[in-house]
């Protein structure tokens, strides 16, 4: 059952790592575009912005699960390396369930936002809902759960390990 969930989990992670990173040439290719028709062409595109920044979003969204999963989004490496064994497995536990805590509430508001925002458009996109936008952060925050889960079962500590 864990060697199945981990399983899972690994292939979610690298699923929302592989949407990060398109997110990231979306946005990056959009900002050259825009610059482009902006300063060469005289003629600013003012929808590629707000695709830049829904892109944006979108990315931080699907890369905040792999810190989660690496143990790099909340640092108690301190308390960590001064604790026995058996309080490290209780921070394990606590910093588990703060961070689901969190992101569920994430989730609960962001479905909220996301429901409301349908009937709302973009400015410059207006055949767009904000719908989409506000989606990412359901989206991200289940990829979350799945990470900080995984995490829980098989921890992996790569910035406490590379820390001097």
């Amino acid at each position: 059952m864990k060697e199945t969930f981990l399983r899972l989990e690994r292939f979610t992670s690298e699923l929302a790592m592989a949407g990060a990173c398109a997110m990231l040439v979306v946005a990056s290719s959009l900002g050259m575009f825009q610059i482009v028709t902006r300063f060469v062409l005289e003629q600013p595109a003012e929808w590629s912005e707000i695709l830049i920044r829904l892109s944006l979003i979108w990315m931080v969204f699907l890369g905040i699960p792999l810190a989660f999963r690496q143990g790099a989004m909340i640092s108690v490496d301190v308390l960590y390396r001064w604790s026995p064994p058996k309080m490290r497995r209780f921070l394990d536990w606590a910093v588990a369930a703060a961070s689901l805590l969190l992101i569920a509430i994430i989730f609960w508001w962001g479905w909220d936002y996301a429901v409301r925002g349908q009937v709302q458009t973009m400015a410059g996109l207006e055949s767009i809902s904000m719908f989409w936008g506000y989606l990412a952060l359901p989206v991200g925050a289940i990829f979350s759960m799945l990470g900080i889960v995984g995490n829980l079962l098989d921890p992996q500590r790569n910035e406490l390990e590379t820390a001097q």
